[in-house]
């Protein structure tokens, strides 16, 4: 077992590293709000099971945690209607782009996975059920604060607004959907909470925090307080690494070999199970989305510290 301050020191590393490399990626530009992230930024948060945190680089910088969300909202649409949601969404790797609509043509309406774009509004629309949209929006933040044990977590307004105005292609997916009867509430309802729960804003530690129940067979290690039952955590982290990077997991399962999910904000969550919660932050994406230097600093973390579910 190598020990917190070993596992600081290699976190230290890690970020200078990712700190010297030009390589950096491209950040995303379809949501204008988030074309505004400095490339040069780079945070790295490790939060093992007696809660030692290991920080390096913009680790308290929050930051548009996007797709990232989707870990919790799934998480909470299971606790509201259990295996019922797997009626109206799959558990298959999509192959295709994160926001493609040709799958769902193909499957009448049923997105392939729950962290898909398509996939993703599917199962928000189901936490909306019986709920206003702000009813809906107040429970998954307050969801949030509570696995982070933050209540400083926020929803960053301005990127809400920025996606709604260009959220084109996915009032497409949930427009099909709804002609589907995929969907139950009105479109622009669950929309609206989806592209708020998407701008909610993290720091890579806040993010490492909320992750925690997922590596610990769904307790909180520090509380002993179970989130979801552990068969429950064991799925979601399955499906993470399955589907977590769009089209790049398998490269991402190859090369790191955790289960993680990646957002167009440029985070990774990423779970070392009965090990360690962590999150990274770089802005700039590769072809497939996902963080450039965000991956390679999750490779580096999981080969020096022997923590890929596939062995050492």
């Amino acid at each position: 077992m190598i020990h917190a301050p070993d596992l600081q020191q290699i976190v230290t590393e890690i970020a200078d590293e990712m700190r010297r490399r030009s390589d950096r990626g491209e950040v995303a530009t379809y949501i204008p709000e988030l074309a505004r992230a400095d490339p040069a930024k780079f945070g790295i948060a490790v939060i093992d099971a007696q809660g030692r945190v290991a920080m390096g680089g913009d680790a308290e910088e929050p930051f548009s945690i996007q797709s990232i969300s989707k870990v919790f909202t799934l998480t909470l649409a299971l606790g509201r209607v259990g295996d019922r949601l797997w009626r109206k969404v799959g558990r298959e790797p999509s192959g295709s782009a994160f926001n493609s609509i040709v799958q769902l043509e193909y499957e009448m309406g049923v997105p392939r996975n729950p962290f898909i774009n398509a996939g993703a509004i599917a199962v928000t629309d189901t936490i909306l059920s019986g709920h206003k949209p702000r009813e809906a929006l107040g429970d998954i933040l307050r969801f949030m604060h509570f696995v982070a044990d933050d209540t400083a977590i926020v929803i960053d307004e301005t990127v809400a607004a920025s996606e709604s105005r260009t959220g084109f292609r996915n009032a497409a997916l949930a427009n099909y959907m709804k002609a589907f009867g995929v969907l139950d509430n009105p479109v622009d309802y669950t929309l609206g909470v989806y592209f708020h729960h998407c701008a909610i804003a993290m720091s890579c530690r806040q993010l490492a925090m909320a992750g925690r129940f997922l590596a610990h067979q769904g307790k909180n290690p520090s509380t002993g307080f179970t989130v979801v039952p552990a068969e429950r955590a064991r799925r979601i982290n399955a499906i993470m690494l399955m589907c977590g990077h769009y089209d790049g997991s398998g490269e991402f399962a190859y090369r790191v070999g955790l289960p993680g999910k990646s957002g167009v904000g440029g985070g990774i969550l990423a779970i070392a199970p009965d090990k360690a919660s962590i999150a990274v932050w770089s802005p700039g994406l590769d072809d497939t989305g996902n963080s450039h230097l965000g991956r390679i600093a999750l490779e580096a973390l999981t080969q020096r510290m022997g923590w890929s579910v596939f062995g050492a």
